[in-house]
């Protein structure tokens, strides 16, 4: 017991020496503003990686009764009990109150894996996409791939559009995709590296259902910044963020036919980069309109912890002990 817990603290000492300071003190000031109170509750979480929690999202293609057992035994439950709108009965996520990460997977080029490793928080958007059998998705910032996967846990769309300018990130995706899905299904996946600034012009009117998850100052990875000159270079160039967003945002609605949905999505806390953008798109583009998600909200709320105050059509999961999922902000809307 004595040696685990002097590991224990050695682990915490390695975690908390790798906490940037300058991105720390920044996010404490525009957070404490943003958030009041509820930002020293989150501080406590995001800068204690030992008490994040991670959840198992099960590949329906390569289906194991001996894993649910296990995970049943390690204290896992499935998750996401309310009664939600949309949960198809294919789309298996199990979670467990206490921290820590079941152990991950190796990619074997033929073979699938039976589960991805993921922030519950980060389901919400896909759940919220509500996609059905035969429609044409768009997943316009698609890598690492984990919402692509968990489309896919859902329903079979007719076409699925993954998309990733960057070229690393694209390669993630490619990886991701083969590492989940089997050879005929990956024949309904296009995979490109287009700017996605500039699918809504090429591809006009094409899609049902588009999912924006946006680049994004992703808080959890940039508070442990091992760079501070290329932290300090992040946060200057944040405030550029949401420009890129609006962007995206606006190529995804010229890319989706009347009547079909759009999900965006960030893991940020941040204000500018969600409700601002999501406002402006609102107030510069006629042919959209919110969509409520607080039927979504009121079904999870005793998994997850909300922002309160948020509009009808946003959601902002706060991490806290016990349930550490988020930062994750989603919004919906409708083209008209």
């Amino acid at each position: 017991l004595l040696l685990s817990l002097k590991l224990e603290n050695k682990t915490k000492e390695k975690l908390q020496k790798r906490i940037c300071q300058v991105v720390l003190d920044h996010f404490e000031k525009q957070y404490t503003t943003e958030l009041g109170d509820a930002w020293t509750r989150v501080r406590d979480v995001l800068t204690h990686p030992l008490c994040w929690q991670y959840a198992v999202l099960l590949n329906k293609f390569s289906h194991s009764a001996e894993l649910e057992n296990t995970l049943h035994v390690k204290g896992y439950h499935p998750a996401f009990q309310g009664p939600l709108p949309y949960l198809p009965a294919s789309l298996k996520c199990y979670t467990r109150r206490t921290p820590g990460r079941f152990p991950a997977q190796k990619h074997q080029a033929g073979k699938l894996k039976e589960y991805y490793l993921l922030n519950a928080a980060s389901l919400l958007p896909v759940l919220a996409l509500e996609v059905k059998d035969g429609e044409d998705v768009l997943d316009l910032c698609a890598a690492p791939g984990g919402k692509s996967v968990a489309i896919l846990q859902c329903a079979f769309p007719g076409n699925l559009h993954c998309n990733e300018y960057d070229d690393l990130r694209s390669r993630w995706l490619k990886q991701t995709i083969e590492s989940f899905i089997p050879v005929p299904l990956i024949n309904l996946i296009k995979v490109s590296k287009l700017d996605g600034r500039q699918i809504g012009d090429l591809q006009p009117e094409l899609y049902d259902k588009a999912l924006v998850d946006a680049p994004c100052s992703n808080d959890r990875s940039w508070l442990f910044s091992s760079d501070i000159q290329q932290a300090t270079l992040r946060l200057m160039q944040r405030k550029e963020l949401s420009s890129l967003q609006f962007q995206l945002l606006r190529s995804a609605i010229k890319a989706l036919r009347p009547g079909g949905s759009l999900v965006y999505s960030t893991c940020t806390l941040s204000k500018a980069e969600n409700s601002d953008v999501i406002n402006l798109i609102l107030n510069s583009c006629s042919n959209v309109m919110p969509v409520d998600l607080s039927e979504t909200a009121k079904a999870l709320s005793q998994e997850f912890t909300f922002l309160s105050g948020t509009q009808q059509h946003e959601l902002l999961v706060l991490p806290e002990e016990g349930r550490a999922w988020g930062p994750m902000y989603v919004a919906k809307l409708k083209k008209i």
